[in-house]
């Protein structure tokens, strides 16, 4: 079963770290930062750290699991984890330069409900997780993170 690593990038105001994806033909869309596990990483832990840095060369303190999505052959772990510095111009994942992969732009959004609403984060299955959470007051404000 292949498995992927996400995480929700909390920063030090509150907003949180999203990619908006622009293909050719397909609505843009919003993802969490993360990808794939691969043999190499000592754990799932580590296999985000990396991941973070590839994709906007950071660096966070992982709170902890926030949610697991699973498929008859996949297998997402959504991470919570706060964020001190990153950059996008320095990112080195493989995928930035692989044709026909589209755009990657990485955006700041509040994390709040109506923050959330204002974007299309896929899965729709975390998008209806954090706003619950939000809701119930679980994120933000340094709230359990």
């Amino acid at each position: 079963m292949k498995q992927r690593v996400r995480a929700v990038l909390v920063t030090a105001d509150d907003t949180m770290l999203v990619i908006r994806r622009t293909k050719p033909g397909v609505p843009e869309y919003w993802v969490l930062p993360g990808g794939g596990v691969e043999p190499g990483d000592a754990s799932r832990e580590a296999a985000l750290h990396r991941e973070i840095h590839e994709e906007i060369a950071g660096k966070a303190d992982i709170v902890r699991l926030l949610h697991t999505m699973e498929s008859d052959d996949e297998r997402q772990l959504f991470y919570l984890a706060r964020i001190a510095t990153w950059s996008f111009e320095d990112r080195t994942g493989p995928e930035f330069s692989a044709e026909g992969r589209g755009e990657y732009a990485l955006e700041e959004i509040p994390l709040t409900v109506e923050g959330l609403d204002g974007i299309d984060l896929k899965p729709e299955e975390i998008a209806h997780v954090l706003r619950g959470a939000l809701e119930a007051g679980a994120l933000g404000d340094g709230a359990a993170v």
